[in-house]
């Protein structure tokens, strides 16, 4: 229902009016005739679409390289899903999303989000794993604005994967109908990822469900088949050829549906609504080769060996895949799924060169699978611990399902920042990002104009907007008398204000504005100090987490924000951990201060801002590879300190100290300053 429309209806109502029958269809669409779930807090589909604000992607450092820039690199990126979703609709739009047969569009998505039990999850120690943190109304809507941005990433003939478990599966298979129709559901596939155990109120649940929906009918899935089990191989290949000793099955001749011009084999013809499977002469064929025989009946029947048996054609329940239980795969993250159910989605919807999206990327299960089978992916996440565990692990991939077998060098991929940026390197960007960046930055529309010979880029609750093009300009400084040059080109033309949009340092005045002929000339710092006053929308952070239950919390972000790495003062030293009898490294934090800004305002924060502190044992100089995490809490019960292990320890040990808004500081540390262990490596950071 469009605006206009939406006006009519209310106008008629105010006036008393019947409305017309011919507007039933518009009010009432059919496809949403039968049933919908209703909720408090639900969006429009054209809402969602049209106000979700896309977010620039900035990148932050390529693994690998092909020799050509402009060829497909694999990309993961730190954001809030549904800002990057929105991106890459764009992305989409432009044609730069393509599978290997050209068309448009994600071939397969498949997504495992968290489960919105609002319940505390525990590992095998019992150790606190994840809780989710949204529930009810608020995490259906939620997961649908994604599943809305989702089916319009897809491709025509593309296909999506929902993994969740039974307690919001009934509700959001019905926001799939919704979405894609329930004509589009292809199946639910139910896993079971765990045996028997006991429960004391209730039966024990020990499945996950899988919605498998395709957007259209152009979806064709491959045929995939699982391994017979002994008792039913033994069952089915009950026979033994008496001269080979092959194993065999009888197998109908017959197929279903009847043809008009069937013949008649040994004088017998189908049975009424069948027909033979194959034609008169390769009948004659298999005969000459002993592969048919008959029944007392005088029915044609077809030797089919165990050695060209497939296997079982692939079910809905999936009873194969274990959960893990650690192991060479486990990348001790909480709710880690196997490769093995991976592997088997990817085949299953999606060809080599395809490319594969997981927008709660996690431990990156899916995009390690996606690279092992030859497909291109993109994997989101809004945390720095999956963004690193899946960094470490793309490069230490093994080519085998299982992290299996010999070492796999992944195609080039780049790490992209969204919505969290590096402010010494916006001004990178390509000309085109830096400028939807500006306007989204400060609530702008984007509404090219000119005015008096002049080339303006947007509005601003009505106003003209300026977005100064420094790749023209490199070297150009906006002073008193370029905003008098601007004037006398537009003059009081523009209303009563004017913005220009420009890097804080461009700028020669320190003034907010400049008033001419009462024509305010506001100068937008990015960032601008006091920019919650002009924004259209208030900046959230993407929070990290501060405990393992917070790993897999889920976060719902706006608008922008600038990385400020932490303040740390820390110190390290070689020593013996109380009641320990071999020495330990033992990294000690001494102070920590946090600066962020969050809707609109700068924050500082001490200790309570702290999320958490990763290492690499053995830093190589260009690539972090997570090798430990600590905790806020840990940390805290050990007096800020963090124990490894000497052995371990490389020529530099690289620290990330990161706080609850995902800004960090890195710090190396070189072995050469531990040789001997008699002195303590101090350091601290500049603010």
């Amino acid at each position: 229902m469009n605006d206009e429309f939406r006006q009519m209806v209310i106008d008629a109502l105010k006036r008393g009016e019947e409305l017309p029958r011919d507007w039933a269809r518009e009010l009432f669409p059919p496809e949403k005739r039968e049933y919908e779930l209703v909720y408090y807090g639900k969006d429009r589909e054209e809402d969602i679409l049209a106000d979700t604000m896309a977010v620039p992607l900035q990148p932050a450092s390529t693994f690998g390289k092909n020799g050509d820039a402009n060829t497909w690199h694999n990309m993961l990126i730190f954001g809030d899903n549904l800002q990057v979703l929105k991106s890459l609709l764009k992305m989409k739009e432009r044609g730069e999303l393509m599978n290997a047969d050209g068309t448009p569009g994600v071939r397969l998505i498949y997504i495992d989000p968290p489960f919105a039990t609002k319940q505390e999850f525990r590992g095998t120690q019992d150790q606190k794993a994840y809780q989710d943190r949204i529930a009810g109304a608020e995490f259906l809507e939620f997961l649908r604005k994604r599943l809305v941005m989702l089916r319009e990433l897809l491709s025509d003939d593309g296909a999506l994967f929902v993994h969740l478990d039974w307690k919001k599966g009934h509700y959001t298979k019905i926001l799939l109908d919704e979405l894609l129709g329930e004509q589009n559901l292809r199946n639910e596939i139910i896993w079971k990822r765990t045996d028997s155990h006991k429960a004391t109120q209730k039966l024990s649940a020990i499945h996950d469900t899988v919605f498998f929906y395709a957007k259209s009918d152009g979806h064709q899935p491959n045929q995939l088949f699982t391994e017979y089990s002994d008792s039913r191989l033994t069952k089915a290949y009950r026979h033994v050829d008496a001269v080979s000793g092959k194993r065999y099955r009888l197998d109908d001749l017959m197929a279903p549906g009847a043809t008009a011009s069937d013949y008649a084999w040994k004088g017998l013809k189908p049975r009424p609504g069948r027909h033979w499977a194959y034609t008169k002469e390769k009948m004659g064929q298999l005969e000459k080769e002993g592969r048919i025989i008959y029944n007392a009946a005088g029915v044609p029947k077809l030797k089919a060996y165990l050695e060209d048996a497939e296997g079982v054609p692939l079910s809905t329940i999936w009873t194969d895949i274990p959960m893990l239980k650690g192991g060479i795969e486990d990348a001790s993250y909480p709710t880690q799924k196997p490769e093995k159910l991976a592997e088997r989605i990817i085949s299953l919807s999606s060809n080599p060169g395809d490319l594969v999206l997981d927008a709660f990327a996690g431990s990156g299960t899916t995009l390690a699978v996606a690279e092992k089978l030859g497909r291109r992916w993109i994997g989101i996440d809004c945390g720095k611990l999956a963004i690193y565990t899946i960094q470490k692990r793309m490069l230490n991939l093994k080519s085998e399902i299982g992290n299996k077998g010999k070492l796999l060098t992944p195609k080039p991929f780049t790490l992209y920042n969204a919505g969290l940026y590096d402010f010494a390197t916006l001004r990178q960007l390509p000309r085109d990002d830096w400028r939807f960046f500006a306007l989204n930055l400060f609530g702008c529309k984007d509404e090219p104009h000119t005015i008096g010979g002049l080339k303006l880029d947007g509005k601003l609750r009505g106003y003209s907007v300026l977005v100064f093009n420094h790749h023209e300009h490199p070297d150009k400084r906006i002073d008193e008398e370029t905003i008098q040059d601007i004037h006398a080109a537009v003059g009081k033309r523009v209303g009563k204000k004017f913005f220009v949009i420009a890097p804080r340092a461009v700028f020669d005045f320190q003034q907010d504005y400049i008033d001419l002929d009462d024509v305010c000339y506001y100068a937008l710092r990015i960032p601008y100090s006091v920019i919650n006053e002009l924004h259209s929308r208030n900046f959230a952070a993407l929070r990290q987490p501060v405990d393992e239950t917070d790993v897999n919390d889920i976060v719902d972000a706006w608008g922008f924000d600038f990385i400020q790495p932490p303040a740390v003062e820390w110190n390290i030293s070689v020593k013996k951990r109380k009641g320990q009898m071999l020495d330990e490294a033992c990294l000690k934090i001494k102070k920590f201060e946090s600066r962020a800004r969050i809707r609109g305002q700068e924050k500082l924060g001490g200790v309570d801002t702290f999320s958490m502190l990763m290492l690499d044992y053995d830093f190589d100089g260009q690539v972090f590879t997570l090798d430990a995490v600590f905790y806020a809490h840990q940390l805290q019960d050990d007096n800020w300190q963090a124990w490894f292990p000497v052995e371990e320890i490389g020529d530099k040990v690289m620290a990330v100290f990161l706080d609850i808004y995902g800004n960090e500081a890195r710090h190396v540390i070189a072995r050469k300053d531990l040789t001997g262990f008699s002195k303590p490596v101090r350091s601290r950071s500049k603010k």
